[in-house]
């Protein structure tokens, strides 16, 4: 097996060439600016700064699709030439929430190229992502691209103070609404959606509020409709399969799991090793040094340990507002998703006793190999636990079915981050679902998977 220190070479090399593939276009963020909404058409198209073989322009949306508060917002958005691909537009939502889109698109355009005679590929920056991403300066240090990460609760409050009241028009009701708006201005009657991870979340979201504008679905390491679980329950019991199947694939002669399972019970520590493993599956799907690494903190040896959460952290985690806002994810999530204690409109002074309670009833076969401290101690929770109180859009129950058109659900067996689990329970929803999961891939299967099969099971179902 690679040692450790091979290992941790092999991940910087790796990191350098991801970034130098998703870099975002320099420039400095639209606000929110008081007007009348002007969403009529993408305007001021030119070809794209950093890949002129792209069409860039920008769609402007109410800050509010109530009316209720003044100001637009401008997004981005970019799209290939083709005007008049026969089966139109494929729009591409990254995930998240909180990542860029723009500065990906010669990258998509080109894991995609297959099918790019046949649709037009669209990409747009959502709202509070990209140029125009919500700055959070303390949270974006603390929590770079983790969603798990534990942030400080000084960060967490200033976050809060700079979005102020305006932080609850980043839902994702907001962004479906602009999805809407950007249909119209591409003059297309329908879109075919392709999402990765919230991308998913968001794909369903608009499908289950504009059935008819919807012709394909591509939904790629599944969220289900209803939100991410802020518990991580699906999570936690698929680490041990995926560590398992890894240390099989790699020859390795421990149990992961067990490690793990002894190491959170020795230091408490469960939802660092989360975070940790979430963030490195996009660079190693074999998780290579892993097993090595746990074995020795679950024998009372946690150097190595406490090395391999330093490297995810600066390494694999750290990243721009511009490639994944922070604040945005905390917007977005503080706003959707149901807690505890209830939503972001319950009172912040009962929220703690609320979570306590959960923490106590949950059982180890719910958790392990983790344990419910790690449940209840996970960043993007308590990011929400202390989220000033605001109004909450709806949620859609989990069990309301979608459209009755094509969806591919498409996974990984070694994403933790997203665990097949999830897939097979939004299929549930799907009239006629067609399932493909990638063996030794991970999370974002278009994007990063080795292995080309998910890549071929796109190309076949868009252009069937």
């Amino acid at each position: 097996m690679t040692s450790t220190r091979g290992r941790v070479a092999a991940l910087l090399g790796a990191v350098a060439v991801v970034a130098g593939t998703t870099l975002a276009t320099p420039g400095a963020g639209f606000a929110a600016t008081a007007g009348p909404d002007r969403s009529g058409g993408i305007t001021g198209q030119a070809p794209c700064p950093n890949a002129p073989e792209f069409i860039c322009g920008t769609l402007t949306v109410p800050l509010d699709h109530s009316g209720a508060s003044p100001g637009t917002l401008d997004l981005e958005v970019a799209l290939t030439g083709n005007t008049t691909a026969p089966r139109g537009d494929l729009l591409f939502l990254s995930g998240g929430p909180g990542q860029s889109s723009v500065s990906s698109i010669r990258q998509m355009a080109g894991k995609l190229e297959p099918v790019l005679k046949d649709y037009r590929l669209v990409m747009f920056d959502q709202r509070g992502t990209g140029r125009g991403a919500l700055q959070c300066p303390g949270l974006q240090e603390d929590m770079g691209s983790s969603d798990l990460a534990v942030p400080r609760k000084q960060s967490i409050a200033e976050c809060a103070a700079a979005l102020g009241p305006n932080a609850r028009h980043y839902s994702t009701a907001d962004t479906v609404a602009d999805i809407d708006l950007l249909r119209r201005a591409l003059g297309a009657r329908q879109l075919t959606l392709d999402g990765v991870s919230y991308g998913t979340i968001v794909a369903e979201r608009y499908a289950l509020a504009h059935p008819s504008r919807v012709a394909r679905l591509v939904l790629d390491s599944v969220a289900p409709q209803s939100g991410f679980d802020p518990l991580d329950l699906a999570a936690m019991p698929a680490s041990a399969r995926v560590l398992r199947a890894a240390c099989r694939a790699t020859g390795c002669t421990t149990d992961p799991a067990a490690d793990l399972a002894a190491t959170v019970r020795r230091y408490g520590n469960g939802a660092q090793i989360l975070s940790a493993l979430t963030g490195y599956e996009f660079i190693d799907p074999d998780y290579g040094g892993v097993p090595e690494i746990l074995h020795e903190a679950a024998a009372g040896q946690p150097k190595k340990l406490q090395d391999f959460f330093a490297l995810v952290h600066r390494v694999v985690d750290a990243a721009p507002a511009e490639d994944l806002s922070q604040g945005l994810h905390s917007a977005t999530l503080c706003a959707d998703a149901r807690f505890p204690w209830g939503s972001s409109d319950t009172p912040v002074a009962g929220r703690a006793a609320a979570l306590e309670r959960t923490r106590q009833r949950l059982t180890p076969e719910q958790t392990w190999p983790f344990d419910p401290a790690t449940a209840t101690g996970l960043g993007s929770l308590l990011v929400c636990l202390d989220w000033p109180r605001e109004p909450v859009p709806p949620v859609p129950s989990a069990h309301r079915k979608l459209p009755d058109v094509p969806v591919l659900l498409l996974g990984g067996d070694r994403d933790i981050a997203t665990p097949y689990e999830l897939l097979y329970q939004q299929a549930e929803s799907a009239h006629h679902p067609q399932i493909v999961i990638v063996p030794g891939a991970a999370h974002s299967v278009q994007n990063r998977a080795a292995n080309p099969a998910g890549r071929q099971a796109v190309y076949d179902f868009l252009l069937k």
